[in-house]
């Protein structure tokens, strides 16, 4: 598969932060050809290895989280569910959304709406929270109570599809976009020899509290970590201070959540091969995972690469292919020869 392809099949998979669990499959299923080891730890994180062969190399880790937002049934209302939410979810997003309830047999839902009709002017300007939400699967109320019991999460029913010719829509690229280029980074190096030990972990419940990565990065105990995560891209109705470039290339973090020596060798890299590339100030928390694996034991030289995203923490979250492959690109030229360098 493509870097695109292997994206869309990445985020068809339901895995909210908790329950990563059909997510993991697929990545475990996908990089297992182009590494020495795979493997899954006690939190859920995977971990795959490619070892160089070489006596005291040193070690890097790539990290990309596989968890996305959610929601988690907590209750019914004539055969309605309620639900709470798992992550950063927007509840301007969930009018009218369509849901896939993932109970022992998967079920599709729609969360209620009132028809505009139904509404007075004031009703119509108001935001709806949580609690005035509900998710209909069809069911009365002791077939709902049967057959999704509470504590069973949900996710966005929609995955990923190709917008336009160059960009992908969907839910969860938020992160799984980065699992992806992860995977095919390795399949890349794959046929080359390195001098580096890399490590890549596919992090769990980073949306809920970084949760994975302090323990996959303790286990791990690499040398270098480079986090890969998504950032804001520009739209029209954000300041261009505020965001990153759609097709700048990739968004290497700058500031005190990364390691300068480190970062500046990944962009000495990028300009030495002609990679596009733009630098996101950090002035303090990064907000990924790049904050808990800086100081995972005694420290981890630590780069973040981020992948400029539109519409984040929606159903509809875009990014540019493009974008996805200079990262890739990025990444096999640093890891090809980064034993030198380092």
């Amino acid at each position: 598969m493509n870097l695109a392809e292997l994206t869309i099949a990445l985020c068809t998979a339901a895995g909210p932060a908790g329950f990563e669990e059909a997510a993991a499959e697929v990545i475990k299923r996908e990089i297992a050809p182009f590494v020495d080891e795979v493997k899954t730890d006690v939190m859920g994180n995977v971990i795959a290895v490619k070892r160089c062969g070489k006596e005291n190399a040193p070690s890097i880790l790539l990290d990309a989280h596989m968890d996305e937002i959610g929601l988690m049934v907590t209750g019914y209302v004539e055969g309605h569910l309620r639900f709470n939410t798992i992550g950063g979810v927007d509840p301007r997003m969930l009018p009218a959304r369509e849901i896939k309830v993932m109970s022992e047999e998967p079920l599709y839902g729609v969360i209620s709406v009132m028809p505009p009709h139904a509404l007075s002017s004031g009703d119509m300007s108001k935001a709806l929270g949580i609690d005035d939400l509900f998710i209909d699967v069809g069911l009365s109320d002791d077939e709902a109570k049967e057959k999704v019991p509470v504590g069973t999460p949900c996710v966005y029913a929609d995955s990923a599809f190709r917008l336009g010719d160059g960009s992908i829509c969907g839910k969860s690229l938020d992160d799984r976009s980065c699992a992806a280029i992860i995977i095919k980074t390795m399949e890349e190096l794959s046929t080359k020899a390195t001098d580096v030990d890399i490590y890549c972990l596919f992090s769990v419940q980073e949306e809920i509290g970084l949760r994975g990565a302090i323990t996959g990065a303790f286990g791990a105990e690499p040398d270098y970590a480079i986090i890969l995560d998504v950032t804001f891209g520009k739209t029209p109705d954000v300041a261009a201070h505020k965001c990153l470039k759609m097709g700048g290339g990739p968004a290497i973090g700058v500031g005190p959540n990364t390691n300068r020596a480190f970062t500046k060798k990944i962009i000495d890299k990028a300009v030495e091969k002609g990679i596009d590339y733009q630098l996101e100030v950090l002035p303090g928390n990064s907000g990924t995972n790049a904050w808990v694996i800086q100081t995972s034991r005694t420290g981890v030289a630590t780069a973040l690469v981020s992948l400029p995203l539109k519409y984040m923490h929606s159903p509809v979250e875009t990014m540019l292919v493009s974008d996805g492959e200079k990262i890739v690109n990025l990444l096999v030229e640093f890891l090809s020869d980064a034993g030198e360098v380092l």
